[in-house]
This record gives C-alpha cells, sequence and structure tokens, in this order.
C-alpha cells in the first residue's frame, strides 16, 4: 500500500473514523496495531510473525532490565550490612549489563543477518539451479533496520534509568505504528508513550497542518523525486553511453531525488501521525543549506544522527578524550552508518568519506581556534561561500557510491566525470525520446529547483514565515491534483525502502 495512491487515503479515512469513535485510549491502540499490521501485509505479510516474536522479546527484554530500578527495592531487608548491599547491587548490575548485551547482540545479528546473509544467498542460491523460473531470492522484512534501532534505543534507555513498560500493548503499537514502521523516523518509546497517555482530537489548525504536510511529502516524493528519478535511472542505467556532463548532472539529480523523496515519505509520516494525535519528530532541517559536514549530519536524518550520537559515539568516549580520540570516534561512526546501509562495498566506502570529512571538519576547527585570521575567513561572507561549496559538492559526490554501492560502476563514474563525451543515441533516447527536453533544460529545472528550495529556507528556515492554516488548506487539493497530473505512471519505490 503506497503513501501516495487512493488506497491509503481510503484506509487513512477508515482507521480515523473508528479510532476517533473509541473513547477508551485501550481500544486506539488496537485501532492503530491491527491498522498497522493490515498496512505491513500489504507489502510482506510473511514476515508479520517475526515482528511480533521480536517486539515481544525486546519487551520482556526491557522489563527484565529495568526491573529493581530504585534503590529501596534492591534491599527487602534493611538489616543487611552496607557491603552487602553494595556487593547485591554490583551482582544486579551485572545481570542488567548481561541483558542489555544479549538484547542489543540479538537484534544486531537479525540486522546484520539479513542485510549480509541474506545477500550471500542471494548469490550462491541462483547457482544451484538452472532454471530462472526455480530460483529463490531472500528479501529482508521492510524496515528492519529502522525498527531494531528502535529497539536497541529502548534497551538501552531502560538500562540508563528510563522506566520499562508493562503494557504489551502499548509497547507493540509504538513499534509497529504504520506511519513510521517501514521508513522512519526513529522514534523513541519513551517519547511516543506519553502522546500515547494524552490523545487530544487535531484541532482545525493542526488537522489542517496534517494535511499540508501529507499534500506537500506527496508533492516532494510523487511529482519532483519521482521525475528526477527517470533521468537518474536513464544516466546511470547507461553508464558506457553517457558524458561527462550528464553523469554531473545525474549525481546532482540523485542528491536531490534522495532527499526530496524522504523527506517527501517523513512528511507523510508526520501528517499521518499528526492525524491521530501524535507527533513523529522531523527528519530533516535543509541539510543541502549546511556550510559544513557536521552541520550536515545535524540537518540530514536527524534522528539517524541522534541515534548514533547518543548510542555509538558517546559510548565510545565522545570528544572528552582527545583530538585524536575523537577523530577515531567520528570515523568509527561514519563506517558504521556506512555498514548499516547495506552489504555492497560502496556503502562502506561512502561512510569512510564521510568518516574522512568529519575527521578533516574537526581538525580544521581545531586550526581555526589557534589561528584568529583562520578563524575570521570562515565567518565572513566569502568563506561561508567557500565552506557552503566545499561541503555540498563532498556530499553530493559522495552519493555516487550511495546510488552505484557496486565499486566498478561507482569507480567508473568517477573516472569519467571528466573528459567522456556522450554517444549521440544516449542523447536521442534520453533527452529527445524519454524527457523531451534538452540537456541545458534539464540544467535551468535543476537550477530553479535549487533556487525555491532556497527560498523555503530563507522563508522558513530564517525567518520563520509560514503560510497561514485556512491558506494551507487551500493548497492542499492543489497539491493532490497537481500530483495526479504530472507524477510519472507507476509511482517509484522510495528509496530508504532498501535500507
Amino acid at each position: 500500500m503506497n503513501f501516495i495512491s487512493i488506497s491509503y487515503g481510503i484506509f487513512l479515512l477508515s482507521i480515523l473514523g473508528i479510532y476517533w469513535t473509541l473513547a477508551e485510549q485501550k481500544w486506539r491502540l488496537w485501532t492503530l496495531l491491527i491498522a498497522s499490521l493490515a498496512f505491513y501485509a500489504s507489502w510482506s505479510i510473511q514476515y508479520i510473525p517475526l515482528l511480533l516474536a521480536l517486539t515481544f522479546i525486546n519487551f520482556r527484554l526491557g522489563r527484565e532490565i529495568g526491573k529493581n530500578t530504585s534503590p529501596g527495592e534492591h534491599n527487602l531487608d534493611w538489616r543487611i550490612s552496607n557491603e552487602e548491599w553494595q556487593f547485591a547491587h554490583a551482582d544486579w548490575n551485572s545481570r542488567r549489563l548481561k541483558l542489555l548485551w544479549l538484547g542489543i547482540i540479538l537484534n544486531v545479528l537479525l540486522l546484520l543477518g539479513f542485510k549480509y546473509f541474506a545477500s550471500i544467498l542471494n548469490l550462491v542460491l541462483p547457482l544451484q539451479t538452472n532454471s530462472p523460473e526455480a530460483s529463490f531470492k531472500v528479501i529482508a522484512p521492510l524496515g528492519i533496520s529502522f525498527f531494531t534501532f528502535e529497539c536497541i534505543a529502548y534497551l538501552i534507555d531502560v538500562y540508563r534509568g528510563a522506566p520499562a513498560t508493562d503494557h504489551f500493548l502499548k509497547f507493540a503499537t509504538y513499534k509497529l505504528f504504520f506511519a513510521k514502521l517501514i521508513s522512519g523516523p526513529i522514534t523513541r518509546y519513551h517519547n511516543l508513550a506519553n502522546q500515547f497517555n494524552t490523545l487530544q482530537f487535531p484541532t482545525a489548525e493542526r488537522a489542517a497542518e496534517a494535511l499540508w504536510l501529507i499534500a506537500r511529502g506527496a508533492v516532494k516524493k510523487g511529482l519532483l523525486a519521482d521525475n528526477l528519478g527517470i533521468f537518474v535511472d536513464l544516466c546511470f542505467g547507461n553508464l558506457q553511453r553517457a558524458g561527462s556532463t550528464d553523469l554531473w548532472l545525474a549525481t546532482f539529480a540523485y542528491g536531490l531525488q534522495l532527499y526530496l523523496d524522504f523527506n517527501g515519505y517523513v512528511d507523510i509520516a508526520r501528517g499521518t501521525a499528526m492525524l491521530f494525535g501524535l507527533v513523529l519528530p522531523e527528519n530533516f532541517d535543509f541539510p543541502y543549506f549546511s556550510s559544513s559536514i557536521a552541520d550536515f549530519w545535524r540537518r540530514w536524518h536527524i534522528t539517524l544522527g541522534d541515534w548514533l550520537r547518543n548510542y555509538i559515539y558517546f559510548p565510545l568516549g565522545g570528544s572528552r578524550r582527545g583530538l585524536i580520540r575523537t577523530c577515531w570516534n567520528l570515523f568509527i561512526v561514519m563506517v558504521i552508518a556506512g555498514i548499516w546501509h547495506g552489504s555492497a562495498w560502496g556503502f562502506i566506502v561512502w561512510g569512510v568519506w564521510h568518516g574522512i570529512a568529519l575527521v578533516v571538519h574537526r581538525l580544521t576547527d581545531v586550526l581555526s581556534d589557534r589561528h584568529e585570521k583562520l578563524a575570521h575567513f570562515w565567518q565572513n561572507p566569502l568563506g561561508i561561500v567557500v565552506a557552503w561549496l566545499l561541503t555540498q559538492l563532498m556530499v553530493f559526490t559522495s552519493w555516487i557510491w550511495f546510488r552505484l554501492p557496486n565499486l566498478q560502476d561507482s569507480s567508473y563514474v568517477i573516472n569519467h566525470l571528466w573528459g567522456q563525451t556522450a554517444d549521440a543515441q544516449f542523447v536521442q533516447k534520453v533527452y529527445v525520446e524519454a524527457l523531451t527536453i534538452s540537456q541545458y533544460q534539464l540544467s535551468w529545472m535543476l537550477m530553479i529547483l535549487v533556487a525555491f528550495m532556497g527560498l523555503v529556507y530563507a522563508l522558513n528556515g530564517r525567518f520563520k514565515l509560514e503560510l497561514n492554516w485556512p491558506i494551507k488548506l487551500v493548497f492542499v487539493p492543489l497539491c493532490f491534483y497537481v500530483v495526479w497530473l504530472l507524477a510519472p505512471e507507476g509511482s517509484l519505490p522510495y528509496i530508504y525502502f532498501d535500507f
């Protein structure tokens, strides 16, 4: 069931009608849970038992880790000595730590098993048969990465002192909530659980904002990202015939496609949740207007960045153990991020590239602190423009490995960004027949799109100017109509479904 479809609209309206006619929290949660299972079944019904089993296992582990968290409960007999109490406390804490590691290892092995072991099986199994029809392919459950990340976050939060839930229904509803289940945003349990306790029917302003989020998400994904994706697929699917200019345009277009595709999904997810009286965290904050790679990672996939920072970077020591250790920690975190995205070597190269960029940025910051002239340069308009150009050049070129994780393909693109002339047949098939626009016109369209994004960034991000909710409500049907009219036939799948 695609987010941008009539079937999803009918599904959403039906669930909302049932949800808000029920007065008790328990029945609302049951409605959300059943709806979420039905939604996931429309994609991968075979994995529902696995998700339910994992949800229950993590729920039970959280309860065990969270048992006896107050000092008074550790000591049922106040007459025991302080030494005995300390021994009992150390034993209790050791047990909690073992349970935490059990939960982390279980979730990580599951994630790596589907991402890596499944890839190996898909390479080996077809060799066992000569019939293409008899080939077997292992497909990872949709959203497994986000699912396991949330489970790990919950277990660590409980270990650190957050209360473990005793309500499996609430925990299962949080884990399987269909708006965020497949592609995030990564949401902490206690954030959503607190909202379950204070559900309120959305006001007219809140409902208008929710519909506006869904509508603009549909425009970003269905109209902009999918149309960009046509050119990206044509170009990267015919590397030998594309010219250097085409490869640059495709690289730039893919960066925009990835952002608009994922950001559009998150907008629809957040708008959907808002109609149910819930607020999901924002995941993007105009990342392509960042003037440093560190700032980029504070604005791009924000919930993933927070997860990496809170559950990997800080436990490694963060920036508290000297410059060399800080740089090493930054590098490790980004390599892990690359491994998380996929089993191909291109994702690891992407992670290494971002890790090196973060290390260079940290070293540049240290030099700027020691040299006043250098610090002044990065703060003046010219320095800001240079920093922005360098940051975006690094980010967009790194997307080559992300889009083409096969190192042979990505290396070919890198090696032919200069001096490659396009095949005449490529120009005819791509620009004349498929796109019906010239390379020059496509370049201008991309620049206009970036200029519009810059205008929105200036008005919204800088000056905090937004449309009033009645105006947003007027634009909602217009957005849906434009998507219906101009979106390409056969919607492209959400890119982050693969991760």
